[in-house]
């Protein structure tokens, strides 16, 4: 089996053979991610045949953000063309003076009403007739649109308009087609109009790039899947035509992997912090993976399952520089793989990498294994336009880089965790992705966090999360009922059940090998949002018992509705509990490198990860190196190595209590 997680800087991979895991780190290929994928695979096992990928994918992300994605003409219901636009009265930037929204990816003129209508009820209003659908494809033919979005009013409580008006677009040859009741078959008509825009934009990108990985793979007999961003994968059809669902794919890989690492240190409380080379993604998993389906990204809401993330413009690549006003700011914007930070060989502005390079806290000889070369002068170059700016020495200016990129990851932290009542004080920090293992430590003490877990692999946690990706299908029934019986909510849910089942059949999955779990979302007659509980007898008791966790209160003598009834099914998946694998090919040899750490210089040892044995605790400062990452490990903390091959670093007046 294989993982891979395509990144904005490298492209990891993770083979898991007989026991056995092997790892391999290439260039990202941005202009064509199967590029790297392929030549990763290559690289890695030759001419092996007949394995199985599970793959990580952004092309959906980057195609939306940078407004890549096709030509979408958008059919809905007559008087609602504007739904798109007008949006809600939410306003995310409460104090800005001036507010800006993202331009709808459907123009005005590409948005065609159709004489139809549906009530809540189900019942149709405005029969949708044949000259109807004759009139819509009449103004389809004169716009020629790459991809057409079906969003038709209520049309979760009855999709046949929606039905009829797909059966004529397909006949007309269109060739990608996304239906709102397919997508997100559940009331709020403009997420659910948003979602289905979205899917019909990145669909023809997403088709197009999975069909040419699927044919170079094929030649070799593998079997591709695509993980969802709700940490679960589907078969390359799904993904293609569903290609909304993989707006977070890359994210929901390395939550997977860092709860399966807290899972087997026996941690139930921690905050996944993953530092890549273009992006940080935080998480906040009490007691398990968190999902929620009220998210959006690049400002659209989306209404499919996702885990809940929150994503900050922080990496490794993330370009440093001076605002108008001459402070030092660092991102969103990232140098990605190409041309890379300065000390790669080809970019000149300096970056966060260049920063960690100056600082002594990357190792020159033993990046990525002792397999690629840098070049501190020109970190020191690129740095050195900036110190003068700001007359600051190199070394100061670098270490003000870090303090600035680590100041907007804690707020990232902070926006997960205190703004929605948790103390982050009470959680390990699971760090992982190329750069966090730098970061970490400075990120817990400004938190008030003890401890700290670097996991083995951690520069491919996201590959191995999606190695190991049960296949996963999720189907919502929209209920809008007050105070329904359990054995009314259990009769719904069996018609859901048996579709996911069905679903997951159709993946190669038996039914032996199926967890199904039900939801509820319910919420008190009258409010606008949600609450996510098991259906089970007791629905209405552990509803109000998350109302109070929630909001501080509960209104027993108060109807409640049940707004949708939300099915998983999950494949059944048997986690490896140790890892074999060596990640350095050289003898460990112990080296001293020169860091710079809060205004002062330091010789400290540099330790191959696997030099050291199990329980073994090695006092900071020191580096800590392997293929994937290198861990700075300050003044007053400890890092110990445990069983499974994890790295547990700790704060020094707590590891002597421990």
């Amino acid at each position: 089996m294989v993982g891979i997680d395509t990144g904005g800087t490298f492209t990891d991979l993770v083979v898991w053979v007989d026991g056995q895991v092997l790892v391999h780190k290439v260039p990202s290929t941005p202009h064509n991610p199967a590029e790297a994928v392929l030549r990763g695979l290559q690289e890695l096992l030759g001419e092996a045949r007949g394995f199985a990928v599970t793959y990580s994918s952004t092309v959906a992300t980057n195609a939306l953000l940078e407004r890549r994605g096709a030509r979408v003409a958008l059919l809905t219901t007559a008087g609602f063309e504007d739904v798109i636009e007008i949006g809600r009265q939410n306003r995310p930037e409460l104090y800005a003076p001036e507010p800006r929204r993202p331009e709808p990816l459907v123009p005005r003129a590409a948005r065609i009403g159709v004489a139809e209508r549906m009530l809540h009820t189900g019942r149709p209003l405005v029969p949708l007739r044949p000259q109807a659908i004759v009139a819509a494809l009449r103004k389809l033919k004169q716009l020629q649109p790459e991809s057409v979005a079906v969003c038709f009013l209520h049309a979760y409580a009855n999709p046949q308009h929606e039905r009829r008006i797909g059966r004529a677009l397909a006949r007309a040859g269109y060739p990608f087609v996304s239906l709102s009741h397919v997508l997100a078959n559940e009331h709020r008509e403009y997420e659910r109009f948003s979602t289905t825009v979205i899917n019909a934009y990145i669909q023809p990108v997403m088709a197009k790039h999975l069909d040419a990985l699927q044919q170079a793979l094929r030649k070799k007999d593998v079997r591709l899947r695509v993980l969802q961003s709700s940490g679960g994968a589907v078969s390359v059809d799904v993904a293609a035509s569903e290609a909304v669902r993989t707006c977070l794919s890359g994210p929901a890989g390395g939550v997977r992997g860092a709860w399966s690492v807290a899972a087997s240190l026996g941690l139930q409380q921690v905050i996944s912090f993953d530092m890549g080379g273009t992006s940080t993604d935080v998480s906040l998993l009490l007691g398990g993976m968190t999902t929620t389906s009220d998210w959006a990204i690049g400002g659209f809401p989306l209404k499919v399952p996702a885990v809940d993330v929150h994503t900050v413009g922080a990496g490794g690549g993330s370009l440093a520089y001076l605002d108008e006003g001459g402070l030092l700011k660092v991102g969103p914007q990232s140098a990605g793989a190409d041309p890379g930070p300065a000390c790669y060989g080809r970019g000149t502005e300096p970056t966060v990498t260049d920063a960690n390079l100056v600082l002594g806290r990357l190792v020159p000889e033993l990046f990525l294994g002792a397999r690629m070369q840098l070049f501190p002068e020109r970190a020191r170059a690129a740095i050195g336009s900036l110190a003068r700016a700001l007359r600051k020495t190199v070394e100061e200016t670098a270490e003000g880089i870090v303090s600035v990129v680590n100041a907007g990851m804690e707020r990232a932290i902070r926006t997960i965790s205190v703004e929605r009542g948790h103390d982050p004080r009470q959680c390990a920090l699971v760090a992982f992705g190329g750069a966090a293992g730098q970061h970490a430590c400075a990120l817990a003490e400004a938190l008030g966090m003890d401890t700290v877990v670097v996991p083995a692999l951690p520069g491919l946690l996201s590959a191995w999360g999606a190695l190991f990706a049960p296949s996963e299908r999720t189907a919502v029934y929209p209920v809008l009922e007050r105070d329904p019986s359990y054995e009314r909510l259990q009769a719904l849910a069996a018609r859901l059940v048996a579709s996911v089942q069905e679903d997951l059949r159709r993946d190669g999955v038996a039914n032996k090998r199926q967890h199904i779990s039900v939801q509820l979302e319910v919420r008190y007659r009258g409010q606008s949002f949600e609450l996510a509980v098991p259906l089970r007898p007791d629905y209405r008791a552990a509803f109000e018992r998350a109302h109070r966790r929630w909001y501080g209160y509960a209104d027993p003598g108060r109807s409640v509705e049940v707004v949708n009834i939300r099915a998983f099914g999950r494949e059944r998946v048997r986690l490896p509990r140790r890892l074999s694998l060596s990640a350095f090919s050289r003898k460990p040899t112990l080296l001293q490198q020169k860091v710079y750490d809060r205004g002062r210089w330091y010789r400290v040892p540099v330790f191959p990860r696997d030099s050291f044995a199990v329980g073994e605790a090695i006092p900071g400062p020191a580096l800590i190196v392997e293929l994937s990452a290198t861990t700075w490990l300050p003044p007053g903390w400890v890092v110990e190595r445990e069983q499974r091959g994890h790295l547990v670093l700790r704060r020094r007046s707590l590891a002597k209590r421990a």
